[in-house]
């Protein structure tokens, strides 16, 4: 670690502790009767439904990230056909909640497919909500590499799949990193909308402990604490792999 990450990492760890001190000094002028026991007992609910957001999110991350990209593909195929389904799926997907494709998703499409796993169908319909925003992400880095790039790479031999991926798409990924960070956070955060198909994820889990012991504030902290788990490395790792593309570049 560089000290340039050392101090980043101590400056982040700092503003951390300022905010849990304020929510300490919060909860301290709070009469409330606290009943960390109750919740305690319950703690394997926590864990599997954690592990089952982790599971679900990372599915539905690599499967927004190869929508995006080939949708952002078709988009750029000139081929009317390809841009107008594509084009047509993002506008769909971008101006519809979430809630209810998952509603529509699972209770219409799912069991006319006949797919009944529910972590499955989430993780797909968490994919393709993902994947419309994906698309843009990806049609932008991809429109911004200057035509320069596609000229050299022919005249050195390559063909055109050849020149997108070894040329192009490295490119591109070093351009929409940051927005795919962003976007990837977003969706870990989104998959807590799953438990209204009965999924059993972390969401879910603090619903039923706090139903169980009637302890709120005790059930949806470890739920905050559980999701910043996922999301702020994602967002550090992010971080430094930009400035890395940037350095390099």
């Amino acid at each position: 670690m560089t000290g340039t990450q050392a101090k980043r990492v101590a400056v982040h760890t700092a503003v951390v502790a300022v905010y849990a001190g304020l929510i300490w000094l919060a909860a301290a002028r709070v009469d409330y009767a606290w009943n960390w026991e109750g919740v305690w007992e319950y703690r394997g609910m926590f864990v599997k439904g954690w592990l089952a957001t982790v599971a679900i999110s990372l599915a539905a991350l690599v499967g927004s990230c190869l929508i995006g990209v080939l949708g952002a593909i078709c988009l750029q195929s000139r081929r009317v056909v390809l841009e107008a389904v594509v084009r047509v799926y993002v506008e769909l997907i971008r101006g519809t909640p979430l809630l209810v494709q998952l509603l529509i998703g699972f209770y219409l499409v799912a069991t006319a497919v006949g797919l009944e796993n529910r972590y499955v169908a989430g993780a797909l319909i968490l994919a393709l909500f993902s994947g419309a925003y994906m698309v843009e992400i990806f049609r932008g880095g991809l429109a911004a590499i200057p035509r320069g790039q596609h000229d050299a790479a022919a005249a050195i031999g390559l063909s055109p799949w050849q020149s997108f991926w070894l040329v192009v798409l490295p490119q591109a990924a070093r351009i929409v990193l940051p927005p795919v960070a962003g976007q990837l956070a977003s969706l870990i955060k989104d998959s807590s909308l799953l438990s209204v198909i009965a999924i059993s994820e972390f969401t879910l889990a603090a619903q039923e402990v706090n139903a169980f012991t009637y302890s709120s504030l005790e059930s949806y902290l470890p739920l905050a604490a559980g999701y910043l788990m996922l999301t702020l490395p994602l967002s550090w790792i992010a971080g430094m792999l930009e400035r890395r593309f940037h350095f390099d570049a």
